[in-house]
């Protein structure tokens, strides 16, 4: 029955309706990596401003995370009440109040301030964008719509990138005084105001999702929508289908992630905390920190990073597209095992390649000739790996791996995990440095990607093709 739902559904969707509110969801991830990536060029000038040490400038850098696990929790639970689409409203009033406020912050308090509801903006559009758009889509190019949640998210690291960058060159360093009698930095933030603007008014135009509308009591609105979205018959079945996969004597809620049976967690929520988890035990953000070492033990000076780093943005967006074209093709789990292997062997070169590493008196790292090549070409062969699999298929799965009684609560769930493992791996890192140094956090990274490949192989399920209503928990 629900095959033959999905063969008339097919023939009437309206893709063109689909793909347009797609794309203004995926605005929300753009600002995601938009705010994550525009801070990298800030950071002199916020040790001038705030007259910050080291330690205060990195809680100044690393305070959105607080926010982010936070945001990522909390949007789940109170999707599941007032709604997808108001919560990406809420995330994109917090994107413009964050970006603001960053901008015209005196003192690192008010700055962290900003930066954490930033952060809860970030947390909230991770988890909303991939449920509203798995919600919203047919299942048969779903992963693909999905995925370009992950190309909107370095597309966005890749303009913050930019903008740091020009903005920069015409101040002439971050610090220098840029338009309007401002500094540099404050314009670097202020940036972010014009994606996020679009980002809320795109949203007054996009209905809200159909199952949440179901979930809520209100069928008929949601047949309206469903009926725009596949046709009114196509909307009618789809209606039943939803209600059927949902509880009959209650709306969703957190404690849906139990298993009624045995009173403990389900263990498709144990499967999404994993992949969430997994996704930065590989160490995709240290690599990131880390990067102008790579790039210095090969000759290249401090000057050239922010250029090196709109180059390797290039390279990351590449990396996407490639897993948006084959994610409805081969399938997600094909392209999270071919992953797993791939961060595996070249985290482990890069492991290698560090044990040859020296460090002067001044804690400068190099690598001898041709070491360095082979570290750099496996960092950026690790980085495209990353971005082909984990990084954009990670959250398609998330967003469409649970039943609709429990979506918005897994996502929370896993979200929260998602970001207090980023968090982790992030505050970790320089006690690693200091004690196993470079060459032992890559062999560590190495060994969680091993790891993953089995965690892969025995307990994720594919989703490919599979309409949300067959999901089972």
């Amino acid at each position: 029955m629900l095959d033959a739902a999905s063969g008339a559904r097919a023939s009437e969707t309206n893709h063109t309706l689909v793909i347009a509110i797609s794309v203004v969801a995926t605005i929300g991830g753009f600002l995601f990596g938009f705010d994550s990536g525009v801070i990298n060029g800030t950071v002199d000038g916020l040790q001038a401003a705030f007259h910050s040490d080291t330690a205060g400038t990195g809680f100044n850098v690393a305070s959105m995370l607080l926010g982010c696990a936070f945001g990522a929790f909390f949007a789940g639970t109170l999707a599941d009440r007032f709604g997808r689409k108001a919560l990406l409203v809420v995330s994109a009033v917090l994107f413009i109040v964050s970006a603001w406020g960053s901008g015209v912050a005196s003192g690192s308090l008010e700055f962290v301030i900003y930066r954490i509801l930033g952060g809860l903006a970030v947390g909230a559009a991770s988890v909303m964008t991939p449920a509203y758009i798995s919600e919203v889509a047919p299942a048969a190019y779903r992963g693909r719509l999905a995925t370009v949640q992950q190309v909107a998210i370095i597309s966005g690291l890749f303009c913050a990138f930019v903008s740091n960058y020009v903005i920069a060159q015409f101040a002439g360093a971050s610090t220098s005084e840029f338009w309007l009698g401002h500094a540099a930095w404050r314009w670097m933030f202020w940036m972010e105001l014009v994606p996020a603007a679009v980002f809320l008014v795109g949203l007054i135009f996009i209905p809200e999702s159909p199952r949440f509308l179901v979930a809520s009591g209100d069928g008929e609105s949601a047949q309206r929508v469903l009926g725009r979205l596949f046709g009114e018959n196509a909307g009618s079945e789809k209606v039943r289908e939803i209600r059927a996969s949902l509880a009959d004597d209650h709306k969703p809620r957190l404690a849906d992630l139990l298993d009624p049976a045995t009173g403990k967690l389900r263990r498709i929520v144990w499967v999404g905390i994993g992949l969430a988890v997994f996704q930065q035990l590989v160490g995709i953000n240290v690599v990131f920190y880390y990067g102008a070492v790579l790039w210095q033990s090969v000759g290249f000076t401090e000057s050239d990073a922010l250029l090196i780093n709109v180059v390797s943005g290039a390279v990351s967006i590449g990396a996407v597209i490639a897993a948006l074209l084959l994610v409805d093709r081969i399938g997600r789990k094909p392209l999270l095992w071919f992953g797993s292997i791939g961060m595996a062997i070249t985290l482990a070169i890069m492991a290698g390649a560090f044990s040859r590493a020296t460090v002067d008196a001044s804690g400068a790292v190099s690598l001898p000739d041709g070491i360095g090549t082979i570290a750099l070409l496996a960092a950026n062969a690790y980085v495209v790996f990353f971005n082909a699999s984990w990084g954009p298929v990670m959250w398609v799965m998330l967003g469409e791996m649970f039943p609709n009684q429990v979506r918005g609560s897994g996502l929370a769930v896993s979200g929260l995990a998602q970001w207090l493992a980023n968090f982790g791996i992030t505050l970790s890192f320089p006690v690693l440095l200091a004690s196993i140094q470079l060459s032992g956090s890559y062999a560590l990274y190495a060994l969680a990607a091993a790891v993953s490949i089995f965690f892969v192989g025995k307990y994720v399920h594919e989703t490919r093709g599979r309409e949300l209503e067959q999901m089972e928990g």
